[in-house]
């Protein structure tokens, strides 16, 4: 009985972060657009992985990786150098069916949202490489 009640908790503990992480990927992305970005793609998933956000900087793009947790500190924590590889890994995968390929102009951005909803953009968060 225990087992199940853990069981339990634990998917809704799940349910509620999946949906508290499309809430904050739907809160940046509004603020890309309201900066006039076009949004390309949400949750585009390749065979590295998973991009949250891309968006249209003219003719490049930008990666965005968002991040929510309690506090902007450990919302940034939270992006691990592993995740970093898979984020550029799916990029370059979809940079392949875009007209310049791999010489699209672009930049990663990592979204950070804590607990009270407030967003900070982190833009060209990391290089490439």
């Amino acid at each position: 009985m225990m087992q199940n009640a853990v069981a339990d908790h634990r998917r809704q503990r799940g349910h509620v972060a999946y949906h508290s992480g499309i809430a904050a990927e739907k809160r940046i992305a509004q603020d890309y657009a309201r900066r006039g970005f076009a949004l390309a793609r949400e949750r585009w998933r390749g065979k590295s992985g998973e991009i949250d956000l891309i968006l249209r900087d003219g003719a490049g793009l930008i990666f965005v990786e968002v991040k929510k947790a309690r506090d902007f500190d450990r919302a940034a924590e939270s992006l691990s150098a592993r995740q970093m590889r898979r984020l550029y890994g799916a990029a370059e995968e979809f940079l392949g069916s875009e007209p310049a390929g791999s010489l699209t102009n672009v930049r990663f951005d990592v979204a950070l949202v804590n607990g009270r909803g407030e967003t900070r953009i982190i833009e060209n968060a990391f290089g490439h490489g």
